[in-house]
């Protein structure tokens, strides 16, 4: 079995200014963890365990999927949810062309087994988990607001497998699907 999930890549110049603010995060007394900086991406469906004698079916769903490529940007630094908040994320303003893109995806996975996403797809790259909220957290949030972190074309999307460590996730592309 292979853990999998779809990615949209952002570019290295986005991910670095990402890291600008997990250093400001860490300034603080939540304590999050964090998401390396080279790893941040935007998922745009997590698969969960696949059978590597399936792999070839998902990817081969995932090369008819045609879209032109899209403009996003990486916009405010935020949390999940304000009042229990456990996830610390960057908006990505991309004009609904990736609620398209993951309508596109569902609907080809779906015949393979892969169960439909209920909630609606919300684009963002997630920069830490928070285990314990704190107000401090929220005091550089606030500080943050207003800073936009660059914007970039997504020319495609990655088959990503994810092998979970102590150490963290190592992720290594399974296929690249470029438009």
């Amino acid at each position: 079995m292979v853990r999998a999930f779809i990615a949209l890549e952002l570019p290295g110049e986005i991910k670095d200014r990402l890291k600008g603010v997990q250093e400001k995060l860490r300034g603080g007394s939540a304590r999050p963890t964090f998401v390396e900086p080279a790893l941040i991406h935007i998922t745009l469906k997590f698969l969960g365990e696949v059978a590597e004698k399936d792999l070839p079916q998902v990817s081969a769903v995932l090369r008819s999927v045609s879209f032109l490529p899209f403009h996003v940007t990486a916009g405010t630094v935020t949390v999940n949810n304000p009042k229990r908040p456990h996830t610390v994320w960057c908006t990505v303003n991309d004009g609904g062309a990736g609620k398209k893109l993951s309508h596109l995806v569902e609907e080809v996975l779906a015949p393979l087994g892969f169960e439909q996403e209920v909630r609606g797809f919300t684009p963002h790259a997630t920069l830490a988990r928070v285990k314990v909220s704190d107000p401090s957290l929220f005091t550089i949030l606030r500080a943050l607001e207003g800073t936009s972190y660059g914007d970039c074309m997504i020319h495609g999307m990655k088959l990503k497998k994810s092998t979970l460590t102590p150490r963290g996730p190592l992720y290594e592309d399974l296929l690249e699907v470029v438009w």
